[in-house]
């Protein structure tokens, strides 16, 4: 009789563990496909995305998925790094005009140097090469 008990207490624990994991875990279907032209999170399109952009993101919370803090750590990162990139981007771009002006007045008149060039390759003649005959 003990035996019958045991078994009979077994096979009622072991369902309720079914129908609770059954309730939590979904009965197997997948998530419907979302709808065609919309992004869940909204980004910039007439611009290039930027720091606060990626801060500013919110990312809807769903039962499954991620944990939030691991992808608010990592959007906090990504946001720092594209604001480190337009940051020396911006320097670079400030810098080159006066490398280009600074590099000009060094160079004697009249000497073709390799930079003296298109972009193909083919030497460029100046008004100083020509008056010179060079």
């Amino acid at each position: 009789m003990a035996g019958v008990v045991f078994v009979i207490g077994l096979l009622v624990v072991g369902g309720l563990l079914f129908l609770g994991g059954s309730l939590l875990l979904g009965r197997g279907e997948t998530q419907p496909p979302a709808e065609f032209g919309r992004s869940p999170v909204e980004l910039p399109d007439d611009r290039a995305v930027v720091g606060d952009d990626v801060r500013a993101l919110r990312i809807s919370v769903a039962l499954r998925g991620y944990r939030m803090t691991e992808v608010d750590w990592l959007l906090d990162q990504f946001a720092q790094t594209l604001d480190e990139r337009d940051a020396e981007i911006a320097e670079l771009r400030a810098a080159v005009p006066a490398r280009v002006g600074a590099h000009a007045a060094d160079r004697p008149a009249g000497r073709a140097d390799a930079e003296d060039t298109d972009p193909e390759g083919t030497p460029v003649v100046t008004e100083t090469e020509e008056s010179t005959g060079a």
